[in-house]
């Protein structure tokens, strides 16, 4: 399983860019897979780098659509082979469940 954390947002539309970050964050939840959304980023379950990726992708071409002219992707992935992982599982190992 991939955990990925990503931050993605318009850097051209002013100080303010909530109404933004409120479509990516529809896009990145209506994509069937498991997500957690923090105040800086949207954590993400996904079961390969392809499904990830079309996930990002989909945010992105959201921006594009809403007249973006500058759009920022902050994207950190773990792709843990050893055993299975989970954004549950993180938060276990840490004490934040």
């Amino acid at each position: 399983m991939i955990i990925a954390s990503t931050a993605i947002f318009p850097t051209s539309e002013g100080a303010s860019v909530s109404r933004y970050v409120k479509e990516v964050i529809k896009v990145i939840e209506n994509s069937g897979l498991k997500t957690s959304t923090g105040g800086m980023s949207t954590t993400i379950e996904a079961p390969d780098l392809a499904t990830l990726f079309k996930v990002i992708e989909k945010a992105e071409k959201k921006l594009v659509n809403m007249g973006a002219k500058r759009i920022h992707i902050d994207l950190q992935v773990d792709h843990r082979l050893d055993k299975e992982a989970s954004i549950q599982s993180k938060l276990r190992a840490i004490d934040k469940t």
